[in-house]
Formats: C-alpha cells, structure tokens, sequence
C-alpha cells in the first residue's frame, strides 16, 4: 500500500530540478501512507514528473523501488495497491518471454502492461489498486482505479497543469494553485456524510470513478476529460440477475465458499506481519474463520470495545477469536481515547467526512499496527449478501403502508417525530424483550418516519441514506448535484427494490462511505487493509444469487451464515446486529460540547458564508434540549468546520 502522486505541466514552465522538487514535496504529503521508502521520477523535455511514498508488503528489497521503468524503458509506473494474482500473471508472461529483476507485483503489473496494454491488463488483474503509468512512446499519461473503488485517486486540471494523487493533501501541496470549495459538492456531503463520486470538495477536481481509466496525452490541455470503463458494477449487476443461480442452496454454499476461500487465501501472500479485523459480526467471523482454516499457526485478531451499553462487540468477538483458536488481542477505549482522535480527523480524511464510525475504526487500525502490517476486513458482507436491516423492513413497510392515502402516511410520520428518540428508546425498551430490540430504537423510528412521507418506493433509499434531507434549508449557496442515488436512470433493471437498495449500496455507499472510511484510517498508521468479500469474482456471483439465497425467512445474510456455521456455532450470532458506532450525541452535549460550540459559533458561520448561521443554530439548541439527537444534522457540519479550518489557508 502506497502514496502515489505526480503532474503534467502544459506550461513547461519547470526544469528537472523543479519538477522533482514539486513532485517529491507532493508525495512527501503522504508520508504515512509509505514510510518505508520514497522515489520521483521525472522527464523534463515533456514536463511530467511521477513521486511515491512506499509501504513495503510484497518484495522489501530495493527491487519493488517506486516510480518503476518497464524492462524495455516504455513504462514508467507510480502504482497503489495489491494485485493479489500477479504470481500466476508472472507465470504467463515468464511463458512469452518476459524477464523478471525482482518479486514485486508492482513489476508484475508493469510488465503486464508492456505485454498486453493498460486495458488488457487490468482486465486480468484482481485486487485492489490505483496506478499512472507513463507511456513515453506515445506520450499519454494513463489513470486506472480498481473495479470497486477500494483504492482511491484523484485528479484535475488547475491553471495549465493535469495533477493526480492519492490524496487531497498531495494536490494541495503543488505551489500556486488555488482551490475553491465546490459548493455544490457541499450540498452533496451534507446529504449523504461524504463527497460522492465524481465529485471532490474542490472545483475542478475529480475522483476517478471505480472501475475506469483515464488518459491524458500531450495535447490535452484542457479540462474535458472522460474516463472510460474497464467495468461496470450495473453491467456485473445485471448480468448476473440474468444467469440466476439456478442450483440448490446447498450447492450455491459450496460455490460461494470455494470462492471466498480462495479470495482470503490470495490475500493472505505477504512478506509482513499479517492479521484480521475482528468485530464480532458476521461478516469479519467468517473472514477470520476462513483465514484460520488455511493457517497452521493462530493468526491474529483484533477488536476494541466501549464500556457504553449499545456500543460494544467487544465480548462477542472474543468469544468467536476464542473458539476458532487465534491469537486475540483486544482494547477497551475510553471516551478520553476516542475523543483525543477528533482533533486529528481533518487531517486523516483530507476532506469532509462524517461517518462517525471513522473514530472507532482509526482506533482499530491504530491498535492493529503495533502487532502487523496488513490486516484482512469484512467490508462488503452487508451490501453483497443483504446485511443491512433497511433491505428487509423498508419493503415490508412499503407493502403495508403504500395503499393508505398521503395524507393519513404523512400524518403519522409526523406523530412519530413529535416523540423524541430517547423517549422512543424507553417505550419500546419496556415492550420488546433485549434479545429482539434493535440498537438505537428511537433514531430508527424517526427513519421509519422518513419511510412514511416518501410519495413512490424508489424514494425509500435516499431517504434512508440521508442526513440532511433537503442541504438547500442549511446551505448559504450551492445546488446539490444529481447523484446516482437520486437518478433513477441509472439504476439497474430490477422489480425487486431490495436489490436496487443492494446496487445502490455497491456503487454509491460502499465506496464513497465505507471503503473511503477504512482506506484513511488504515493508511493514517501505515496499516495495509485489505478486504477479500469485495474480491470482483466474489460480488459477481453474489449478484447471480437469489434475494431468498441472502435474506430467508427474515434472517439476513443466510448464505453466509451458512458458511460461517460450518466453522462457529450458530448460537454465538443470536442477537440483533450492530453497528461500528459511537454514542456521539451524548459526547456532544458533554465532553465535545465546547469544541462544536466554538465551530459553530454563528458569528464565524456568517462570516465563512458556507451555512445559514440560524439553520446550524437550531439544530445545536433541540440537541442541547435533548428533545432529539441531531448528532447526523450537526456531524457533518462539524467534520466540514473542522477541515476548513485546518486547510482554508
């Protein structure tokens, strides 16, 4: 896992000297996510400068050095990731006459390309990786990202000069370039917690959409840049809705476990320590339960728990570590512990982020890191195998509440509002027994209220998946872009709105949320995570599988607890799920109290011209009045505060 970064300067303004200076002051941005080694590479007759950072996984010797030139010198390559099958790539190119110096996948990957072209190659890649290679023949600087997005890479066009990194800080760091917020990327992130894809928080700076390549040649000298399609998760989507599996469950359960196995075993090659992330759900067990399988020693696990009730898998983790024989470690954090990450939180993410689970899962990565360098995750688990409890009750309650009439569905939505979440948490702690009540009650009845006010099904999802439901009643200015979530065009073929809210989930949720979430937090400590389930044979059999494989008889997930109770007793999993949370909205009123007050002082609000200082204002006082928790109204507003104040200047 590496830092990449680099630029094409139209203006040719910089001699070698210059062009390393800057390319190496970039990429030094990223020092944690290669501390281990650094290299720029630059041709000045073009003006086009490559840098990296190195964390060394595969290959530690001076032979896996970055930027890398391909054996003939057409290639020159500053590559992000793992390419987890390169030895058998290796074995096919060796086979056509190709030679090796080392046993780096970087070189694998480079010497795929100089056999086959960018296309064809990452077509035969699997793993997770965001690369920019050089072609010095024709002169075209190619972008590629991974076929989920699990690697992330930027890039823009800013005042003469095409610029790409693996992070926001990087790009900042080229002199004299200036970024402006794009306001309407800010309405966006106030919906959904993130900067979806394609946009980034800065005018004229992009995310390379998952699953594309862009290139850029010498002529090029504008901002109109199209990146093309290696593949499509709508097509992989569609195509396997069209070849259903069509065995017996049982034979589905064998074929997705072959599968599995084989993705956990690819990605458990490393010339590092390796463990896993252990949560206690589904999920990471079955990751970890595969890996032990393989393994003739324990391999490590990690977990951290909350002493707060509601917010700790800690125990069940060590429970399911225990029986399936690993060495375990886990830590119990303090609201002090996790609180001292907040101020950090800008700096990790680069741009506004307001997932709230980022506490926990830095703290996971941060313990993590003092054991091993590579950890394996669940990530993945509920948007392929329907694990997330939305996919299940929001079309029950659709069916039973659609024939009412708008008025009646609304007026009771509106009933259910008027009760504040914690009052809703002690109604419904006295009625339903613990082993059957769901985490965060109350919050989940006000989404069940946002269930009742949507006019059509296809409504349902972005309610569900918002924070602020309409960003224009907070913003001063900016008007939110149309996402795929909210374009309907875009959406796959499908009369089952379960799977449309799963396709969502894949192309929107998981990558701009989830997997940005864990790629920053990782990094942050130098940590390689790596995340098997999403291994792309593995969510294109997934996709073949029938909603009644994943979801049977209320039971979310049941071809992969299938496999995970082969392994583990099924009576460990009796409980309801639980999310990697926090209790944010009670540290706010307490212990955060006076950091979020001085960011969302109103006079600070009016003079950066971002919110409407009123908005944000009443929202901070029915919080304070514990009448409801707006911790994912004020959140997000907090988490873009924060950033701006740490990167304005």
């Amino acid at each position: 896992m590496c830092g990449i970064a680099g630029f094409l300067d139209y203006k040719r303004k910089q001699g070698r000297d210059g062009l390393i200076r800057i390319v190496t002051k970039m990429s030094d941005t990223m020092k944690r996510r290669g501390p281990d080694d650094s290299g720029s590479w630059c041709d000045e007759n073009v003006s086009i400068a490559l840098g990296h950072r190195r964390l060394s996984i595969i290959e530690l010797s001076a032979c896996g050095h970055q930027p890398m030139v391909s054996g003939n010198g057409r290639y020159v390559i500053t590559y992000n990731g793992e390419v987890y099958n390169f030895k058998s790539i290796r074995q096919e190119l060796e086979k056509k006459g190709q030679t090796f110096r080392g046993n780096s996948d970087t070189e694998v990957v480079l010497q795929a390309i100089e056999a086959w072209g960018v296309e064809a190659a990452v077509k035969q890649f699997v793993g997770m990786f965001a690369f920019a290679v050089w072609d010095r023949q024709e002169r075209v600087l190619t972008l590629a990202r991974d076929r989920i997005g699990i690697k992330p890479l930027y890039y823009g066009y800013l005042n003469g000069i095409f610029l790409f990194a693996s992070e926001l800080k990087a790009l900042r760091a080229f002199p004299d370039l200036n970024f402006e917020v794009n306001r309407e990327a800010l309405a966006a992130y106030l919906r959904y917690n993130n900067v979806p894809c394609p946009f980034s928080i800065y005018k004229n700076i992009f995310k390379l959409p998952q699953g594309t390549i862009l290139s850029v040649g010498l002529k090029d000298a504008n901002n109109d840049y199209s990146p093309q399609a290696f593949w499509s998760a709508k097509a992989a989507v569609e195509q396997g809705m069209r070849s259903s599996f069509s065995g017996t469950v049982d034979e589905a359960v064998s074929s997705l476990e072959g599968l599995l196995a084989e993705a956990v075993g690819l990605r458990t090659i490393s010339d590092v320590p390796l463990g896993a992330f252990m949560s206690g759900g589904i999920d990471s067990a079955s990751v970890v339960a595969l890996m032990q399988r393989q393994s003739a020693r324990p391999i490590n696990t990690f977990t951290i728990g909350f002493r707060e009730p509601g917010y700790n898998e800690a125990e069940n983790a060590r429970i399911v570590s225990k029986y399936l024989g690993t060495r375990h470690t886990e830590m119990y954090v303090s609201p002090q512990e996790a609180l001292s990450v907040i101020p950090e939180l800008s700096l990790i993410y680069d741009e506004p982020f307001s997932d709230s689970s980022q506490i926990p899962t830095y703290l996971i990565s941060k313990l993590t890191r003092q054991f091993v360098t590579v950890a394996l995750s669940g990530d993945g688990g509920d948007e392929l195998f329907a694990g997330y409890n939305r996919y299940s009750w929001a079309k029950k309650i659709w069916k039973k509440v659609s024939w009412a009439p708008k008025i009646v569905r609304h007026t009771l939505a509106a009933n259910i509002g008027r009760i504040p979440p914690r009052k809703w948490e002690a109604i419904l702690g006295s009625i339903l027994p613990g082993n059957i009540r769901p985490s965060d009650p109350g919050n989940k009845m006000h989404k069940l209220a946002q269930v009742l006010k949507a006019d059509r099904a296809q409504e349902i999802y972005l309610w569900l998946v918002s924070h602020w439901k309409y960003p224009q009643s907070v913003l001063e200015d900016g008007i939110e872009p149309v996402t795929i979530a909210a374009d309907p065009s875009k959406w796959v073929e499908t009369k089952d709105f379960r799977q449309q809210m799963m396709y969502l989930d894949l192309v929107s949720y998981l990558p701009d949320d989830i997997l940005v979430k864990v790629d920053r937090a990782s990094m942050a400590v130098s940590l390689e995570a790596r995340v098997p389930l999403l291994d792309h044979r593995v969510v294109e059999f997934a996709w073949r599988l029938p909603v009644a494989m994943k979801m049977y008889k209320g039971q979310t997930k049941y071809i992969l607890r299938r496999i995970l109770f082969k392994y583990v007793p099924e009576e460990f999993f009796k409980r309801p799920k639980m999310g990697f949370s926090i209790p944010l909205g009670d540290w706010l009123r307490g212990p955060l109290r006076g950091w979020a007050e001085s960011l969302l002082n109103p006079r600070r609000i009016k003079e950066e011209g971002f919110f409407k200082p009123e908005a944000v204002s009443d929202k901070w006082k029915e919080h304070l009045s514990a009448k409801s928790n707006c911790q994912d109204y004020l959140w997000p507003v907090l988490m873009f505060e924060a950033w701006h104040d740490r990167w304005k200047n």
